[in-house]
């Protein structure tokens, strides 16, 4: 099972809640298009809940952000974002209230991991495994685990 078949916990569950700091610090432009903060509510509860996550694509010209949801497969965060949109989200200095989102499907999420092994070689040979995936696009898995994987983009605004 790959280490995010799991909820994180313990030391893992802590180094990944530090960059949150940064957001909370007024300081997300420090990790520029390579992370994103995002505000969301509780499902159940509506509680006020903040998750940072590595960005696997930016597109410049729509501002569109895109994030896997790993950890799991189905994280809490993603959950949440199937019930409610997001309420925030910051990247690189910039902050969206209310952004609008959408849910990739399977060929662009295809799309959009080959484009991140492209343009992030040796961040895939590093990552792919730890998401359960293998480090080459053509083994036959592939098809099997990107209908697995779930990929969330955000836009600055909702449609009104």
């Amino acid at each position: 099972m790959a280490l995010t078949g799991r909820k994180p916990t313990g030391v893992v569950k802590t180094l990944l809640r530090l960059p949150l700091w940064l957001y909370r610090g007024r300081l997300g432009w420090v990790a520029g298009h390579r992370l994103v903060y995002i505000v969301h509510r509780g499902r159940r509860t509506g509680a006020r809940h903040e998750v940072v996550a590595e960005v696997v694509r930016y597109d410049r010209s729509t501002q569109e952000v895109v994030v896997v949801a790993a950890w799991g497969g189905h994280p809490d965060w993603y959950r949440n974002l199937k019930a409610g949109p997001a309420v925030e989200v910051r990247i690189a200095g910039q902050c969206w209230d209310h952004p609008a989102h959408r849910f990739l499907d399977g060929a662009e999420t295809s799309q959009t991991l080959l484009a991140y092994q492209t343009a992030h070689p040796r961040m895939w040979r590093r990552v792919a495994p730890l998401l359960g995936f293998p480090r080459d696009p053509a083994d036959p898995r592939w098809p099997e685990l990107v209908e697995a994987t779930h990929a969330i983009a955000f836009t600055p605004h909702a449609a009104r």
